[in-house]
């Protein structure tokens, strides 16, 4: 087990059997990269960390997601767009 940064630990996957204890108490705040014939397999984070990485993943798509409305929004002529009774006919309902 190394630990390369503050809140980065370097584990093999043999040694991870071993010293899972020791690394549950070092979870808040500490990431662990667990790795195979070192190559990086697996991250281990706290839930409360791995919640916030979920909701900057979540905001960032969402911007991401509004950017590219608003482009086709500008972009698109009226007479691109299809009426919803239109579409609701053409799925047969």
């Amino acid at each position: 087990m190394i630990t390369v940064q503050q809140n980065t630990t370097l584990i093999g996957v043999s040694e991870l059997r071993t010293k899972m204890e020791q690394l549950l108490k070092k979870l808040p705040g500490t990431k662990v990269v667990i790795e195979k014939r070192h190559k990086p397999i697996a991250i281990l984070m706290s839930n409360e960390e791995y919640e916030k990485t979920e909701q900057l993943l979540e905001m960032a798509e969402d911007i991401v997601l509004g950017y590219l409305a608003k482009s086709r929004y500008e972009n698109t002529k009226e007479k691109e767009y299809i009426d919803i009774e239109e579409v609701l006919k053409k799925l047969g309902h």
